[in-house]
Parts: C-alpha cells; sequence; structure tokens
C-alpha cells in the first residue's frame, strides 16, 4: 500500500511538472505583448524593448519558464512599475492588466467555484443514484422507462438553454426567487442558497442525467452476480441485498466518474458561472480569453488540471475500501 502511493504521487509530482511546461509554453505563444499592455499610452519603440527587458520577455522562453517553475517554489518578484511586486509562493504570475497577483485573485474566486461543485456533487449524486436505483428495480416497467425518459432529455439538454429557461420561469415569471447575487454564506446565508439554488439544481440536472443511467447499468449487472443470489439464499433483507452487496459492488466506476466531475467542476463551471453572474473560477478564465491575459490563463489551466490530477490519485486509493476485489498492486 504505501509503496503503491509512493508511486502514485511521484507520478502525480511529474505529470504536474510535464503540464506546468506545457502550459506555460503553449500560452506563451499567444498574440498578447505583456510588455506593450504594461507601457502605458505614450509607447515608443525604444521605451517598448525598455519594458520588454524589464520584465524579462527579451530571454529565451525556456529561461522564462525555469523562472516561473521557480517562483511556484520560493516565489519572485516582478517589475511592472517604480517599485518591485513580491510574488509569495506558490506564484501563478501576476496580471498586470488587473495589476494583481493570479493567485490573489483565483483565491478570490474560489470559495464561489468550491460551493457551486459541492453543492451540485451532493443534489447530482443523491437524485441521480436514488433514481439509478429505483430504476434498476423496476427493470422493463413504466417507472425504469420513465426514468430513463427523464434521464435523456436532461442528458441531451445543453447547460445554458436549462439555466436560461429556469431564470425566466422560477425568477421572472413565478418570482419564487430574487435575481441571484453571491454573497458568502457566512455573511448572509439565506441570500446565498437564494443565489446558489438555482445555479446547483442546473448542473445537478445535467450530471444527475448521467449518473441515473450508469448507476443503473452496475446495478443490474451486479444483481446478476453469484454472490447476490447466494445473499438472498442466505435470507438477507433485501435492503441489505441491495445496499450493502449490490450497490457496493457497482460503486467503483461510479465513484471513478463523480472524483473526475468534480474536481472538473472546481475548475470552474464557465457556463453557469456566467448565466447567473457567480464570481468563480469559471468567469475568470472566461474574462481572461476574451481580453488576453496569459497569466489568468495559465494559472486557471494549472489548478483546474492539479484538482483532476489530485482527484484521480483519491479515487484510485478508494477502490480498495469500496470493492474488497480490489488489490493494489
Amino acid at each position: 500500500m504505501t509503496g503503491y502511493v509512493t508511486r502514485r504521487v511521484l507520478i502525480m509530482v511529474l505529470m504536474l511538472l510535464v503540464l506546468t511546461f506545457a502550459v506555460f509554453i503553449l500560452f506563451n505563444l499567444l498574440p498578447a505583448d505583456v510588455a506593450r499592455l504594461t507601457c502605458g499610452k505614450i509607447c515608443t519603440p525604444q521605451t517598448l524593448e525598455a519594458n520588454r527587458i524589464k520584465l524579462g520577455l527579451d530571454q529565451p522562453v525556456l529561461m522564462q519558464f525555469w523562472y516561473f517553475f521557480k517562483g511556484l517554489f520560493v516565489g519572485r518578484e516582478y517589475y511592472g512599475g517604480d517599485a518591485p511586486i513580491a510574488c509569495p509562493a506558490p506564484c501563478l504570475g501576476y496580471s498586470f492588466q488587473r495589476n494583481e497577483l493570479v493567485t490573489t485573485l483565483i483565491g478570490q474566486r474560489l470559495p464561489a467555484t468550491i460551493w457551486l461543485a459541492l453543492g451540485a456533487f451532493v443534489f447530482w449524486m443523491v437524485g441521480g443514484i436514488s433514481l439509478g436505483i429505483y430504476s434498476a428495480l423496476r427493470r422493463g416497467k413504466w417507472q425504469d422507462k420513465s426514468v430513463m425518459g427523464v434521464s435523456l432529455i436532461g442528458y441531451s439538454l445543453p447547460s445554458f438553454f436549462l439555466g436560461l429557461v429556469m431564470i425566466y420561469v422560477v425568477i421572472i415569471q413565478l418570482k419564487l426567487l430574487p435575481f441571484p447575487r453571491y454573497v458568502s454564506p457566512f455573511e448572509n446565508p439565506v441570500q446565498f442558497f437564494q443565489a446558489m439554488l438555482l445555479p446547483w439544481i442546473v448542473l445537478a440536472i445535467l450530471y444527475a442525467a448521467f449518473y441515473m443511467r450508469l448507476t443503473r447499468s452496475q446495478m443490474l449487472d451486479a444483481m446478476g452476480e453469484d454472490f447476490i443470489r447466494t445473499a438472498r439464499a442466505k435470507g438477507l433483507p433485501e435492503r441489505t441485498v441491495i445496499g450493502r452487496h449490490a450497490l457496493r459492488a457497482g460503486l467503483t466506476p461510479i465513484v471513478t466518474a463523480a472524483g473526475l466531475d468534480l474536481a472538473g467542476l472546481l475548475g470552474g463551471a464557465i457556463i453557469t458561472e456566467a448565466l447567473f453572474s457567480l464570481p468563480g473560477i469559471g468567469t475568470l478564465a472566461l474574462s481572461a480569453v476574451v481580453n488576453p491575459d496569459q497569466p489568468i490563463i495559465v494559472g486557471t489551466v494549472l489548478i483546474t488540471s492539479a484538482f483532476i490530477i489530485i482527484a484521480n490519485l483519491i479515487v484510485d486509493l478508494l477502490y480498495a475500501a469500496i470493492d474488497p476485489r480490489v488489490r493494489l498492486a
């Protein structure tokens, strides 16, 4: 077990290193010129070149990457004005358009994205798995067909369309909720819940549709196994057979998908955040793409990728706990 975890952690670190290099090199090919953006309104060719030297952009890309990579561990300084700008570790860069450290910007936006992801995760896992089990237990009946029909509709709906419909019906027509304005749950819990409820529901519908089908498929496979027939032959209650044996046997792919989906959402649900005006990672990344801001793009991509890689490790470690047949080798 210890050896397996050590190997996976080393592989994870190597993947993050390669990813950091690839992302930095890729986004250095963007047409935005940081030296010109920070040069001011009156920018002569001589001033532009001096500014490029001042920012270290005159150096080879590999040297620029080395400074960036070193900054992740020991921090670094940026020179965009009269005084140097300190960027403590882990330094993800400095946005000269916003005059802010990328780590500060991400730190300000991350809470909204975390709350969005966690709330939607709870909704879709409870709803998707419950309806998937219900459908599997009534295979071939009208209840099964109804649940699968609903899941197909939910799976087919674009998130922006579903979000717009929810806003129009719930907020504009029925006036059940005010227009969302995000606040911290520690500042105003009621307003926080009002702002997050529709985004949670929108994401939960989209994801739950997939988990209904996945859970149903896994349950049907598990219920045809010999150990389920043995459990029933021993006289175990049906609830125990379904919950402790069949569901547990089918959880492995569900946990895999759930871990990766949650990690992906922690990197920002761009469309949902934009529709409901949530100040999250997704809207930050979107604004950085619309108004080319390379440091923010690199920072958000790295954060999202790190979430996914770490989630992969956690999911692998959960396998043995969920299914005794799985052994970490």
